[in-house]
């Protein structure tokens, strides 16, 4: 996946929350959509991480093609 086909997953995947959170203020979520949200958040850390592979795979002259997504369960685990 190219640059730009992350971003503009990372672009859907951000709209889909803002509304998320917007209507979570409103009438409040359904447990679909709590359920929902947490796996539009997971997907953005996945987005996320894989960009930043592809970038630090140019920096070190490296093929950013080989750059794979990682398992959610992995991303979510990392230390901030």
């Amino acid at each position: 996946m190219a640059d730009g086909e992350i971003h503009s997953r990372i672009d859907e995947l951000v709209s889909e929350e803002h509304q998320l959170r917007s209507r979570a203020l409103g009438s409040g979520l359904t447990s679909e959509d709590r359920t929902r949200l947490a796996e539009v958040e997971q997907q953005l850390d996945q987005c996320w991480d894989l960009l930043r592979q592809r970038r630090a795979k140019v920096e070190f002259d490296e093929n950013p093609e080989d750059a794979k997504a990682r398992p959610i369960s992995e991303v979510e685990s990392y230390r901030q």
